[in-house]
């Protein structure tokens, strides 16, 4: 029995092979042969009429709880598959399956479609194209912190491998997904020592990230961007059920503090009843900042349109993904305000002088100047075009695809802001200097070159959002 699977974005790309899977009355001798026939290691044990899965079956696993033990071969796979099957949809982002294997200590995750039918299988392998060091240390030292002192601990541990990695010069796209994988391991911890001390409502709900949290883009100076979204779906009051899970988000946001991630200045934490809201609710914020005509008040709110699933119930912010995507690209008006507001200013490029420097301080603001606008640029894009990914180089990749840029022209965009980035990291490690600033005397000429080329690459991109919506 195989079954096939659609290819497109998120895990559905990983699946490289026809998926391999059986039923459970098969013998383990003949769940083999098709392993061996299929070229894999494992097979997934699929109920024969839904195709849902119910168990895997590894070569190891035949191995260890038959051949070894002198168990018979023509037993049926269901008597010795491990059971309790742990699951993604086909949309799933790489990241979350990232974080899922290290969540349960997997090696491998079955893959779902739409209707929880077998798609296939992707393995640490798949996800890890090379390891990252110290992972595994620090992934088992944050599973193991039962404590709010040992997550800290644990914390502090991630900053200072994060900021070796900054030191012996690697990407800044490989040091900010080590970061994001490791930092939500250490959220996910934090939600679950909070859980066990506080009643939550039995209902479903599920912890978000915004901002550079949601788009996987962490530097080593960052600060907190969450909410909750919960489901009212028996009709629940709204308001109780947040009385309820504020002071849970409120300790969450707390134990995060202790952890390095500062508490945003501009309350946008879970712990604010304005981000703790129903699914409903949520839908009217993004309704209510889709009419918005205040480019103050689209500025407040990007942050929240990069948002992706945490801990809990996936289903509910895929939903509203799903709606948001849908709502975004069938309101050209608020598209047309928001790239608007994204060429409000460009990349600080001079005529006579290569760079235009803060004239007090003498510096290049490169969050503000060098990364957002590849970022907001990314963000547009995503919306109008139904692209669920939420990080800047996965969104250009996608929009590049969609819009047939050439490749070249998508890869010097992804490595013009992986170098802007890349020296972001390298300033948030000098003592005393301020976090995303430098001046240009502190570069050297290739340094300089290469940024003066990646203010050029932003700007080319917000060239093209100012011809797609002519403004």
């Amino acid at each position: 029995m195989s079954a096939g699977s659609e290819r497109g974005s998120g895990l559905a790309a990983l699946i490289r092979r026809q998926p391999v899977c059986v039923g459970p009355e098969l013998s383990v001798r003949e769940a083999l042969g098709r392993m061996g026939a299929g070229r894999v290691g494992t097979v997934v044990v699929v109920d024969s009429a839904s195709l849902q899965p119910l168990g895997i079956l590894t070569r190891r696993d035949a191995i260890e709880r038959v051949a070894l033990v002198g168990g018979d071969l023509d037993a049926p796979v269901a008597s010795v598959m491990t059971g309790g099957v742990v699951a993604l949809p086909l949309q799933a982002s790489p990241h979350q399956a990232r974080i899922l294997l290290a969540r349960n200590d997997l090696r491998h995750l079955v893959v779902v479609d739409e209707s929880g039918r077998f798609a296939g299988v992707v393995s640490r392998s798949d996800l890890y194209a090379s390891r990252w060091p110290q992972a595994d240390d620090l992934v088992e030292a944050i599973q193991a912190a039962s404590s709010a002192d040992a997550l800290v601990a644990a914390a502090r541990q991630v900053q200072a491998s994060a900021a070796a990695m900054v030191d012996r010069g690697e990407s800044a796209a490989r040091i900010s997904e080590w970061i994001a994988i490791l930092n939500d391991l250490i959220v996910l911890v934090a939600i679950d020592l909070a859980e066990a001390e506080f009643d939550l409502p039995l209902v479903r709900w599920c912890w978000l990230a915004f901002g550079s949290e949601g788009r996987l883009e962490q530097t080593l100076v960052t600060d907190q961007d969450n909410g909750i979204i919960f489901a009212t779906d028996k009709g629940e009051d709204a308001d109780q059920l947040r009385a309820r899970f504020l002071p849970f988000a409120q300790h969450v946001n707390a134990l995060l503090d202790r952890c390095g991630f500062s508490l945003c200045k501009g309350g946008v934490m879970a712990g604010n009843p304005k981000w703790c809201l129903s699914l409903a609710e949520w839908r009217g914020c993004f309704a209510e900042w889709m009419r918005a005509v205040s480019a103050d008040d689209l500025l407040n709110s990007t942050i929240f349109f990069d948002f992706r699933p945490l801990a809990g119930d996936w289903a509910l912010p895929m939903a509203l993904k799903r709606w948001l995507l849908q709502m975004a690209a069938d309101n050209p008006l608020f598209l047309r305000f928001m790239a608007a507001n994204a060429l409000r200013s460009g990349p600080p490029l001079g005529r006579i002088r290569d760079f235009v420097v803060d004239r007090e301080t003498g510096q290049l603001e490169l969050k503000r100047d060098g990364s957002r606008p590849f970022v907001d640029v990314a963000r547009i894009y995503a919306l109008a075009l139904g692209l669920p990914e939420t990080s800047t180089a996965e969104r250009l990749r996608a929009a590049g695809a969609v819009l047939r840029w050439d490749s070249r022209e998508c890869n010097a965009l992804v490595e013009a802001l992986d170098f802007i980035q890349q020296l972001r990291l390298r300033r948030q490690r000098v003592p005393g200097s301020p976090a995303n600033r430098v001046s240009p005397d502190d570069l050297n000429d290739l340094e300089r070159a290469f940024l003066k080329e990646s203010f050029r690459q932003a700007r080319r991109l917000q060239h093209k959002l100012q011809t797609r919506y002519q403004l």
